[in-house]
Formats: structure tokens, sequence, C-alpha cells
């Protein structure tokens, strides 16, 4: 695997901590800027709203670029906003940063997941987007931790100082090892023109998993969101345990990251189709033994894993049904992975506001993977009536051929 793979993974780490962070901020945030917390919650959805329309824009805007200098201009946009941001003492200042941050967060994702699988064989294509994908995990478990224990001690500021930092040795090693091909294409390539790109990425075959992949997403950010209350409130555990549940969350998805990363390339359609049933499952038996403090612990990195393994493998599919489309593909994996991770919040809010108890988000992420499942099953039957229609033509076409060859006569054989 290349040295390099690995650095974009780094970077992700950065700005995946970034978009997460918020969560453990949001109190020292309103009381510093004088707002209502509904106000500083706005500043996570700021970020999300522009990783959803960022990642086509962005990778659009720069797909005639050579990778490695829309890359560093990503980053160089990333840490500047955070330094904005950590200095700014209008909240107006700060809401705009997190959009454009963002904005800058989707460019780079979309385009380091074209660069990693861009830089390997068909074989390893699986485990590079792991890689890069894996930068989010280990957010979970190190950055967000971190970032809140920041905050708690320096204030909020020091966190946002803190993302800035750690995204600069990201920066001198992507200038120092990231190839300088155009857009998501390899050195040399032909580029493909936008119409080109999105006739493939709105084709049958990409729609529905794209789709999958919103609804998956959807399921894991709708539970994870409201982990806490659940926790706190419904399996009766204390404060001090929220942080040790989402590092467990945080090391079952870096788990499931590495193993749908060996395997993915392989067996596409077996890791997923494994994992959204497994999935199915898992958040019914969470949503059933919330009460009980040793199955909940005990589900939590289960969960991780399942959900983060089988939302690799559904990129690693997007990433291998698109050949066609090498800037869009990692553009289009990355919206549908935000707007998952948008929608299922909000759905799980819904449940809450609708007075339907703790556990009524982990019930929208079990209704979210059913509709999973019934999306991915219609299409893989519609496809196989398809290829069904297709061989008995097939077959059609030859019979007549047979029939009407020279020199054969109707009711012989040869």
């Amino acid at each position: 695997m290349p040295f390099a793979v690995y650095v974009l993974g780094l970077a992700v780490f950065a700005q995946g901590t970034s978009e997460f962070m918020l969560s453990g901020l949001l109190s020292g945030i309103a009381a510093d800027l004088g707002v209502s917390l509904s106000a500083a919650g706005l500043l996570t959805s700021a970020f999300a709203v522009g990783m959803v329309v960022g990642a086509p824009l962005m990778a659009l805007f720069s797909r005639a670029w050579p990778r490695r200098r829309a890359l560093l201009l990503f980053l160089a946009v990333f840490v500047a906003v955070h330094a904005v941001g950590a200095l700014t003492p209008g909240y107006g200042v700060l809401l705009a940063t997190r959009f454009v941050g963002a904005l800058a967060n989707a460019g780079f994702w979309a385009v380091a997941l074209s660069t990693a699988v861009a830089m390997v064989p068909d074989r390893l294509k699986g485990r590079a987007a792991a890689v890069v994908v894996g930068g989010v995990t280990i957010a979970c478990v190190v950055g967000v931790p971190a970032g809140a224990v920041l905050g708690e001690r320096w204030g909020w500021r020091s966190a946002f100082w803190a993302v800035a930092i750690v995204s600069l040795p990201a920066f001198l090693a992507v200038l120092r090892t990231v190839p300088g091909g155009r857009g998501g294409t390899d050195v040399g390539a032909d580029p493909v023109s936008v119409r080109d790109e999105l006739r493939v990425l709105t084709g049958p075959r990409l729609r529905p998993v794209l789709l999958t992949m919103a609804l998956v997403q959807g399921a894991t950010f709708c539970a994870f969101s409201y982990l806490e209350p659940l926790l706190t409130r419904e399996t009766g555990l204390g404060a001090e345990w929220v942080p040790v549940s989402l590092a467990l969350f945080g090391a079952g998805a870096f788990a499931g990251v590495t193993v749908a990363g060996r395997f993915a390339d392989a067996h596409p359609v077996a890791v997923v189709a494994t994992g959204m049933a497994a999935l199915t499952v898992g958040w019914s038996a969470l949503a059933l033994t919330a009460g009980s403090p040793v199955l909940t612990l005990a589900l939590i990195p289960l969960l991780g894993l399942l959900a983060f393994g089988t939302g690799t493998a559904l990129i690693t599919r997007v990433l291998g049904l698109a050949p066609g489309a090498p800037t869009l593909s990692g553009a289009f994996s990355t919206t549908a992975f935000n707007l998952g991770a948008t929608v299922g919040p909000w759905a799980g809010g819904l449940a809450l506001d609708a007075g339907f108890g703790y556990r009524a988000p982990v019930g929208v992420s079990t209704a979210l993977m059913v509709l999973a499942l019934l999306v991915a099953s219609t299409t893989a039957k519609s496809r196989r009536s398809r290829a069904g229609e297709r061989r008995l033509s097939a077959v059609k076409r030859c019979a007549r051929g047979r029939r009407g060859s020279p020199g054969e006569r109707p009711g012989t054989r040869l």
C-alpha cells in the first residue's frame, strides 16, 4: 500500500475530528458567544449541509487540477477557517467558517477517495478506500474524546486550534507523497467529460447503491447521535460511561473498516448483504435490550464494526461500479454518506420529540435498515429478471438462427 494512502487517512482523521467534536463543545460555545444551545447546534447542521452539497461541487470545481493541488488547496482552506473560527468573537463568523470548512472537507474527501483507489491495483482498491474511511473511525476513538477534554480544560477554541495544528503535518505529507495526476484519473489518462460521468453515476446500476448507502449511514448516525440519552436515561449508566461507550463504538468501527477493506474487493456483494442483514438484527436487539447495561455495552462495539464495515464495503462497491466516473464517484459516495449522517439524526429527533422514548432513535435505525434491505433486494430481483430476459432473448435468437441455417430442413437434426 503506498504511503500516500495513509497520509490521506491522516488528513481525514483531522477533518473527521472537526466534523464530530462539536457534540462535546456546544455548551461552551453557547456560553462564550451568548447564544442558545439550539443556535450552537446549528453549527453541526451547517457542517452537515456543507458536506452534502460540497462533495460534488468541489469535485467539479477541481476536476481539471492535479490531484495534489486540489488536496492541498482543500487542506489549506480547512486549516484557515479553523484558525478564523478559533479567533472570532462572533457567532455569525463561526457559523460561516463551519460551512466553508465543510465544503473544503467534502472536496478533500471526494478527491482523496478517488486518488487513493487510483494509486493501487484493483485487488487493493477496497483496502485503500478503507484506509481513507478509517481516518473517520480513528477520529471517533481518539479525536472526538480528545477534543472534548481540550474543550473542558482550555475552552472550545483550543479544540479548533488542535484540529488546525494536526492538519499541518498532513498538508506537508500530501505535498511530498501524493502524485499529481489530473482530477481522479491516473497520470496521462484521457479526462472523462462531466456528462459521461453523470450518466454513469445516475444510471440504474448505481442509483440504488447510493440510496442504500445513504439509508445505512442514516441508520448508523441516527442511533449514534442519541447514544448519550439512551445510555444515561434508559440503560441506567452514569455519565462517565458515555465516553467509554463512544470509544467502544469507534474501536468497533475501526475493526469493521479494517475487515471490510480486506474482503470487500473479492466479495463485495456478500460483505454488503451480510453486513446489512446483521445490522438490521443488531439495531433491533439494541432497541429491545437497551435496559440491560451488560448487553448494551456488548452490542455497541459490534454495531460499530457492522456499521462502518458495511459502509466501507458500499463505498468500495460504488467506486468499483463507476470506473467511468473517476472524478465524481468519490464525490457521490461522500454525498450519500453525509446525506445519511444528516437525515438520520433528524429522523431520530422527530421520534424523540413525538414522545416515543429514548429507544425511539434505535427503532428508527432499524426501520431505515429494513428500508435499505428492501431497496437492495428489489434491485437484485430486477437485475436477475433483466439478466433472465437477456438470456431468453439470446436463446431465441440462437434458435431462429439454427432454423434458418442454410441446408437445414425443418424437422431434421444435425
